[in-house]
């Protein structure tokens, strides 16, 4: 594997595979998390004297050209983090594209438009995405993949491109990837995980996976009453995966098996309606009435989980506990978010609404160990699954 340092590319064209997919609210960055992330790797090149061309994504325009899901309003912002212009092609290939890249001169950056807008990018069909990896390569004298986010997805700047240059892993990217071996290759142990979300359905892998390596589990988020209707309660109007309740069963069984603590919350938050302004009322997990919706873990289980939290040396979490958004329905992601602040080891926050949450909730960056651009992308790898962005870097 080549690293950054290993690429000579003083006066060359590098053709760089950021991770730029960050939210945006009536056409205005919410939380620049994304970008800042991937200004070491940026930085670097430039005082190498490189020649940048860089490719993202953002959102799932579907192979169209939608624009709300341009990456202009990210070209400003990029400009505004670096202290220098970003130029913004408005196209992803094109004789137009071609000419801007190749005029770059040492120091220049060019930013491509969301590559998702080109249906190829994301296409099943291998040719399809190997004609647009090739004229992308044209652009380019090598490339660096720095779009943590994006590895887990066989797409053409992600998986195809890097094999027709030479290429190599940015700062972020090798970042991620030495972090979530600590969670994987022999972690510190107590190691506790703690899981929330919607959808139990997108963490079964990973829940099976980590059984087998954690000493403690703790669910929350909507995924929780899945897990309550497997041990056979009511559950009212909550989410719930009704076909996956033998599955869940036969997890809390593995946890047993494996002598894995498995904590289940024992009081619930709920509402009659998803709303802001819902009224809260807290009940015992083992009596949600059949007509609300739990919509938080509760103070006790928030305290409990909290408790196990702080006692192990090695911590990951994916997924909010509640419905952060609601202030009513924050506390149980709260009280959490300040125990992984307090752990003594590593603490590592997976990504997508887990990062969302805890700046959202008024956390700093630096009050926790670790927190990864890339809520799939770190899931898939707990997973023990190959992530098609890390082969194609020889990661």
């Amino acid at each position: 594997m080549s690293s950054l340092a290993d690429l000579d590319v003083a006066g060359k064209r590098v053709f760089l595979r950021c991770d730029l997919n960050v939210p945006l609210k009536e056409g205005k960055i919410t939380d620049d998390g994304r970008i800042r992330a991937s200004l070491p790797t940026i930085n670097a090149l430039l005082e190498q004297g490189a020649r940048i061309v860089i490719a993202a994504h953002l959102g799932r325009p579907n192979g169209e050209a939608k624009p709300e899901l341009s990456l202009a309003p990210i070209a400003v912002r990029l400009a505004e983090l670096l202290g220098k212009p970003v130029q913004f092609a408005g196209a992803i290939t094109g004789s137009d594209v071609t000419a801007k890249a190749s005029a770059l001169v040492a120091g220049g950056i060019l930013l491509l438009e969301n590559i998702r807008f080109s249906a190829a990018e994301t296409s099943k069909d291998e040719s399809e995405r190997a004609a647009l990896a090739k004229e992308l390569s044209l652009l380019a004298d090598f490339y660096v993949g720095d779009g943590f986010g994006a590895v887990h997805r066989k797409h053409a700047s992600v998986f195809d491109l890097p094999r027709l240059l030479p290429h190599a892993a940015g700062h972020l990217v090798s970042a991620e990837v030495d972090v979530l071996k600590r969670l994987t290759i022999d972690p510190v142990r107590p190691y506790g995980v703690v899981l929330g979300g919607s959808k139990v359905s997108d963490k079964i892998g990973v829940i099976s996976n980590l059984l087998g390596k954690v000493d403690v589990m703790a669910i929350g988020g909507g995924m929780l009453f899945t897990f309550l209707a497997a041990q056979g309660r009511e559950i009212g109007k909550s989410l719930v995966e009704p076909d996956l309740i033998d599955t869940v069963r036969g997890l809390i069984k593995q946890a047993e098996d494996s002598g894995v603590k498995l904590l289940i919350p024992t009081d619930i938050v709920v509402a009659p309606s998803f709303s802001a302004d819902a009224t809260p009322t807290l009940v015992s997990s083992d009596a949600i009435p059949a007509d609300q919706i739990g919509l938080d873990i509760g103070p006790e289980s928030a305290v409990a989980f909290a408790a196990a939290i702080k006692k192990c040396k090695t911590v990951f979490w994916n997924g909010p506990m509640g419905v952060f958004e609601f202030p009513a329905f924050a506390s149980g992601t709260k009280i959490l978010a300040q125990a992984l602040t307090e752990v003594d080891g590593i603490s590592v926050v997976g990504g997508g609404d887990s990062a969302a949450a805890v700046r959202a909730l008024g956390f700093k960056d630096s009050q926790f160990g670790y927190i990864s651009t890339g809520g799939g992308a770190s899931l898939e790898f707990l997973e023990g699954k190959e992530l098609p962005g890390l082969t194609a870097l020889d990661l």
